[in-house]
């Protein structure tokens, strides 16, 4: 018999993604669902698209709370969960209709805690063609963190994955902070000791400019995403010193990440932009050299040596041929 497994969503003001969302939340290929719906607060239609998601399927629990935040919504709706295995979906994403059997099938094929499927960013319009399976590995705890640092298929998210209940034993988001996925998702890993990835691209993430992850200005929010970074990074490197490159990859990255807001925030913080292109350089040659640093971070440090302006010219160039924001 199928195993309980209680998807999560968190619902804040996406009237006009919400039914994709639940459409293939409802439509999955494994059945035995617990779907539960955190409306936190939404000013919209979302409220009443809830409840008639609820009247149609009896799998299907509703919390209506005051607004607290995405960590306060799925936190919401882990104190509730019943089931063996949690996943986290975002109200204005999607999942392939095998999302939940594919990562459950990978945990019990091999005895994981931790189940990762890939992530295909979509904009909101686009019609998906599903992939076909084609390999999957178990990794250690280290190996997940690794390919996470050196962005080979495993991304910090908290959604496209599917946990054991026992990992939320005594994890919760933080309260009141964004981006709080790098303050839990490296300490999940660490729970769960082995984990099971696949890279059949079973989430579809809408990139839209309305997401968090997507705003383009500088502003206090992303006090919360250095935080985090920092204090995950202070911990991988005192547990795997040898991950050290990796690690400053992935801290450069981030450090990239900030920059390209700040040259596109008025007023210019030069101050801050002078501190991050520091950091990256006394860093640069080791990364550089490793074969395994993404070449879109290679190409990102030789453009910055060459100037500000250049790589300000370069990223909005980049940003109006990709359409990202």
């Amino acid at each position: 018999m199928q195993e309980l497994v209680s998807i999560i969503i968190p619902i804040y003001n996406v009237e006009d993604y919400l039914e994709r969302c639940l459409n293939s939340v409802v439509n999955q290929t494994y059945k035995n669902l617990e779907i539960i719906l955190v409306n936190d607060g939404s000013t919209d239609r979302c409220k009443k698209i809830c409840d008639d998601y609820q009247k149609k399927d009896d799998r299907i629990k509703v919390i209506h709370k005051e607004n607290g935040g995405l960590s306060d919504a799925r936190n919401a709706g882990i104190e509730i969960a019943k089931g063996e295995y949690i996943s986290f979906i975002d109200s204005d994403d999607y999942v392939s209709n095998d999302y939940i059997e594919y990562m459950y099938n990978m945990i019990k094929n091999t005895s994981s805690k931790l189940a990762i499927c890939g992530v295909k960013e979509v904009w909101a319009h686009t019609t998906i063609v599903e992939e076909a399976h084609t390999k999957s590995e178990s990794l250690t705890a280290k190996q997940t963190l690794r390919n996470l640092l050196l962005d080979q298929g495993i991304e910090i998210c908290a959604y496209a994955k599917l946990y054991h209940r026992d990992l939320f034993k005594e994890i919760r988001f933080p309260k009141g902070k964004v981006y709080e996925d790098s303050a839990v998702m490296y300490k999940l890993i660490m729970l769960a000791d082995k984990i099971v990835y696949g890279d059949k691209k079973c989430y579809y993430y809408i990139a839209r400019n309305g997401s968090i992850s997507k705003h383009k200005d500088f502003n206090l929010n992303e006090n919360d995403y250095i935080k985090h970074t920092n204090e995950m990074l202070e911990f991988l490197l005192k547990k795997f010193p040898d991950l050290e490159v990796p690690i400053h990859r992935f801290d450069i990255n981030s450090k990239f990440r900030i920059l390209k807001m700040l040259m596109f925030t008025k007023p210019r913080n030069v101050k801050m932009e002078k501190e991050y292109i520091k950091y990256i350089k006394k860093y640069q040659k080791e990364v550089l050299k490793f074969s395994e640093t993404p070449k879109k971070d290679k190409i990102a440090i030789i453009l910055i040596n060459i100037g500000r302006p250049v790589f300000k010219i370069s990223w909005f160039i980049y940003r109006k041929v990709t359409g990202r924001i």
